[in-house]
Order: C-alpha cells, then structure tokens, then sequence
C-alpha cells in the first residue's frame, strides 16, 4: 500500500499518476487525506487528556499524604479515563476505515511506465528469434496433444471439470521435465529453492495484495486458506513481519506450485489447451532488494527469465506494460510474450514486476543494515519463470514435425531420456 506520507505531501500527483491507469480516485483520496486530519487531531487530543490523567495520577497520592480530599478529582479523572476510551475507540474507527481506503488504492506507476489506456499501447523492447517457417500446415498443441496421446482435457473435464487437464506418458514426464530444468537454473543463478505451500491464509493474500480488492480465488469453505493463485504468495510472505539483515539483500528465491485462477479468459481459443487452466505449474521468481537497487534489479530477474527460452532457443519478445495494462501492486512490469504458431503471435508466459514498497508496508517487510538503525521497507519484485503449461505448449507446437511427432529441445533431453516424442 501507499505510504500515507506520501500521500499527504503529494496528494495532487498521486491523483494524477493514478488517473494514467485509467482510475479516478480522486474522492478516495480526498477521504483519506480528511480522515488523516481527523485522526491526527484525534492523537493530539487524546494525548493531552493522557496528559492531564497523568497529572491527576501524581496529584492523588500526595494530597491523600496530606489529609486533603480527593472526591472531586477522583470524579475528574474517571470522567477523563471514560473520554480517552471514547477517543480511542473513535480513533480505531477512522484508523479502520482509512486502511481500508489506502488497500483500495492501487501503486503508483513509475516515471519509466509508458502512458497508454490499455495493452494496445505497451512498448516493445526486445526481441529473440525468428519464428519458425513451416514447409506443412502447423498444429495447435491442443491437437497435437491429442493425436500424441499426452494430453486428455475430455477425461480431465469428466473428473473436475473445463480447463483442466490430465498429462499423459511423455506429456507429463515433459511438464515434470520442464519444472527440473527451470528450477535448476535458477538455482544456478543464484536463486534459492523454496517448495512453498498451495495454500495461504487471509494475511497472505493481504501481504500481496489479491485482497481487499481482487477476492475471487478459490477459498476453502470452513477455514482461512485460499489455494494460491501463484507462489508470489506465499514465497513474499515468508518474510512478513520480519525485520530482514541489509547485508543479505538482495534475498532471491525460486519456488514451484501449481496455481489455482477462478477467472481465466473469454470463451473461445483459451478454453483450448494448455494456455488458460483453472489450475496450472509455475516456477516464479521473487526478490527482496533494496530500494536503490531495485529497477537494476528488475532488469536482471527479467533477463534471468528469459534465458530459459534462449536454452530452450524459443522465439520470443518482451514488452514493458502501460500505465493501462500493469497489475495492481506494480510499479512497473516486463512481459515476456513467446511466439505460438497456432495463434501466429506472441503470448504472455512470464510477468516480472517492481512492486517497490507496496507489498512491503503491507506485509510489513523491512531490512535495517546496522543493529541501530532504524528499519527500512524493502522492495520486493518477482516474476514467472516460467509458466510451465504454456512453455509445454510452445514445444509442442515450435517443435512439432510433419509426422506428427515433436522434437525435444537440447536442453530437455536428458530429463526425458527421448530425441522425439511420438
């Protein structure tokens, strides 16, 4: 969330910054700014009344001492003590009231985020590969899947329902295959592996910030728990409430789950396939850094992600999102877009984004870099790397042969044991 500092000494510019999004908030932030006014003067009273309870409290004893009487102080004070309580219940109240407030108002974008309305006006920045030229009519994977035995949506559908899937034989030893090679890199590159819980509780989902405002995961009845929409949760979460050791930062970490999304695309093409699930494998990214080094270190988790198509020499393209475009806690936000040949364009398989403090004042994440200092919040960045179903649908269909049968890339061949999947 937004620090209410900042909010208060650049009210104008934050409305302003927040319209680029295509959201008017003006009125939520007049309110948190009136209720800011309201609860400072609030403390000041309270505080003076403490004063004064104080004063009574020493006065007390020494007039007993001397034989004085106290009935009118006495009556004094427990009228003092019953205001300070009313104060303070109001006090909780407006405190309440304009957390929530600030939860609902989403991250500012940085200066370098491109202004536009929508996804139709985020940047190219850079490409990798040519897409491949066929010399036949090119599947779908959906359709390769099927015809290789590997993929059953149909009887995936009959236990749970659409847009679930059974892997089968060298599909589901290339989906495992795929998750190995991409956490072993990372962890090449210096990331730690974590092999986080499916699910979070509400303070989780709090910390980074799906709820207040984005409450439609799937929760489970009865308790707390929210099966986790990506291992962003729980991972950042690991050191909520936690006052971190500077010279540690940056802290990365790599981490598996599956993913659960109750909204997953219009019907039509991405009902198909592998591209949007209820229920979907991830390898995601997530960094604790320090503020000043925060966008160099976006730049390195982006190029981190995308080494792995480069091993597995997919084409691909990245594309830094508008103002329109970004999710709700980014600062900032690369996508990383690889090239399906049965959509004949690029598709999103990773997001790597700079949230700055956001998620860290929610979580309450924070780093000092001497025992005395006083505690710092950290930046907290972190991306896919990759999506492992859609990487599977991009081998399928960049690697496929006119025989039906489909290449295994270099990189994946000695976790699959197989040249060819047929």
């Amino acid at each position: 969330m937004l620090d209410i500092k900042r909010i208060r000494n650049n009210p104008e510019e934050i409305k302003k910054k927040i319209k680029t999004r295509n959201t008017d908030l003006d009125n939520v932030i007049d309110e948190v700014l009136k209720l800011d006014e309201l609860r400072r003067k609030l403390i000041s009273e309270t505080e003076s009344m403490k004063a004064d309870q104080n004063g009574y409290n020493k006065k007390i004893p020494a007039m007993k001492k001397a034989g004085e009487d106290t009935t009118e102080i006495m009556k004094n004070l427990k009228q003092l003590s019953k205001n300070i309580a009313e104060k303070n219940k109001e006090l909780s109240e407006i405190e309440n009231r304009q957390r929530q407030l600030i939860l609902s108002i989403p991250n500012v974008p940085n200066e370098s985020v491109p202004v536009g309305k929508d996804d139709t006006e985020n940047v190219e920045i850079r490409r990798f590969g040519e897409p491949r030229k066929f010399d036949f009519e090119p599947k779908p994977h959906w359709e390769i899947g099927k015809s290789l035995d590997i993929l059953d949506p149909e009887r995936a559908a009959k236990v749970t329902g659409t847009r679930f899937h059974f892997y089968k034989g060298f599909g589901a030893k290339l989906e495992r295959a795929v998750i190995n090679f991409f956490l072993n890199m990372h962890a090449e590159n210096g990331y730690t592996e974590v092999f986080p819980p499916f699910m979070a509780n509400t303070a989780s989902l709090y910390g980074t910030g799906q709820l207040p405002k984005f409450d439609n995961g799937f929760k489970v009845e009865g308790t707390d728990y929210y099966l986790v929409p990506t291992a962003e949760v729980p991972v950042t979460n690991l050191h909520r409430d936690e006052i971190l050791d500077g010279a540690k930062l940056p802290i990365k970490y790599c981490a598996y789950s599956a993913c659960f999304r109750s909204e997953a695309g219009a019907a039509g093409r991405d009902t198909r396939g592998l591209i949007r699930q209820h229920q979907f494998n991830k390898v995601e990214l997530v960094k604790f850094v320090k503020p000043e080094k925060s966008y160099e270190e976006l730049e390195k988790l982006t190029n981190d992600a995308e080494k792995l198509l480069q091993l597995l020499k997919i084409p691909y393209r990245v594309v830094c999102l508008s103002t329109g475009d970004i999710g709700f806690c980014s600062a900032k936000t690369y996508d990383i877009e690889v090239w399906m040949p049965s959509y004949n364009k690029y598709v999103e398989i990773s997001s790597c984004s700079n949230f700055e403090d956001y998620q860290a004042r929610r979580a309450q994440i924070r780093y000092k870099d001497n025992p005395k200092d006083k505690a710092q919040f950290v930046h907290t960045l972190n991306g896919s790397g990759l999506a492992v179903g859609r990487t599977v649908a991009a081998i399928l269909e960049n690697y496929q042969n006119e025989n039906g049968s489909v290449t295994v890339p270099e990189v994946l061949k000695d976790y699959l044991g197989v040249e060819i999947i047929k």
